[in-house]
């Protein structure tokens, strides 16, 4: 199961310098859009993806027998249940002042849970500064950030099987996914030294890694998504109320 997208977002994961014997496979793609390399096809880009073959041509309008070019742009296909209706054309707003700025009320967190969800704990201390769905880079965010200190520890946020631990350079730099069974899966990113392998059995709580600025952090920060069948979920209504 070292395929992060199909188990996390997928989302693009691990690049080493090609070595002939010693080489690393390459690592899952957890990022939305890729960049075909030398050597890679689509059935391959497909596989650390986490999705069909199909559904990536067709995304990509790529017809058999689905050959690819280096350099070339890759999207992820939507979410399965995503919307793809396009709003019809409207005809152009009539521009008015704008009123001046005021603070909105935050929306409160809907604490509604799905059946058989894993119960979580908070990976790591420290603030909320991004929330599930917030527009960063241009893009919504599928997970939420804590604000941290570099060498803070980070604890597995519920028991189950560490199915990655290593560096995704694109996106999230050191990065470590944890499957808690039924589909659903966990991510900690932005780390500064990972502390479990492939393979390992975590425990509830276990420290697992050190706080650092990977990845695509400006600061030190966690970032932490929680997934279900691939699809992010927002993971306030499964962690604990903070007094």
């Amino acid at each position: 199961m070292r395929r992060l997208a199909a188990l996390l977002l997928p989302v693009g994961l691990l690049m080493a310098a090609p070595v002939p014997a010693l080489a690393a496979p390459p690592g899952p793609i957890i990022a939305w859009q890729y960049v075909v390399a030398d050597g890679d096809t689509l059935a391959a880009i497909a596989r650390r993806m986490g999705v069909r073959l199909e559904d990536l041509a067709a995304a990509n309008g790529i017809p058999a027998p689905y050959a690819v070019r280096a350099g070339q742009m890759i999207k992820r296909p939507d979410p399965a249940g995503a919307t793809k209706a396009r709003a019809a054309p409207r005809p152009a707003p009539i521009v008015r002042p704008a009123p001046p700025p005021r603070p909105l009320p935050e929306a409160p967190v809907s604490r509604r849970r799905e059946p058989g969800a894993p119960s979580l704990g908070w990976p790591t201390s420290g603030a909320v500064v991004t929330r599930f769905g917030a527009t960063v880079r241009g893009l919504p965010a599928n997970g939420i950030d804590l604000a941290a200190h570099a060498g803070m520890t980070v604890q597995a946020a519920a028991a189950g099987r560490v199915i990655y631990a290593g560096n995704e350079p694109e996106r999230f730099g050191q990065l470590i996914l944890i499957d808690h069974g039924g589909g659903w899966v966990t991510a900690y990113a932005y780390l500064g030294k990972v502390g479990v392998a492939e393979g390992q059995l975590v425990k509830a709580r276990q420290v697992i890694a050190r706080i650092g600025q990977s990845g695509e952090a400006r600061r030190p920060l966690l970032h932490f998504e929680l997934r279900k069948g691939n699809v992010p979920r927002d993971p306030a209504p499964y962690l604990p109320v903070r007094l």
